[in-house]
């Protein structure tokens, strides 16, 4: 998916997968949803979501149901995101070191 946002483009077919996320739901589940977390070649971090019509991407466009979009992230987000659905050692790996 492509978007241009803000005068920059987005391309999860560019950038690097990071990791991702899909919601306890079954997938024909109405409120079912995934997130997947890209990096760009410049460093910025932006958030790929899609869902069915009752989840948080969800909208009814000529019958089309689930719907996906792409929000850029500071880095505070997508840390919180990443410390959210990602496996720790694959978090240091993106984010380096944290404290114990």
């Amino acid at each position: 998916m492509k978007m241009i946002i803000n005068g920059k483009m987005y391309n999860t077919d560019t950038a690097t997968l990071v990791g991702d996320y899909q919601s306890e739901h079954q997938s024909t589940d109405a409120y079912y949803y995934e997130e997947a977390l890209y990096l760009k070649k410049t460093g910025e971090m932006f958030l790929y979501g899609k869902g069915q019509p009752f989840s948080k991407y969800g909208k009814y466009y000529t019958r089309v149901y689930d719907c996906a979009t792409i929000f850029p992230l500071s880095l505070s987000e997508a840390k919180e995101w990443a410390e959210k659905y990602l496996h720790a050692d694959d978090y240091i790996e993106l984010f380096g070191e944290v404290e114990e």
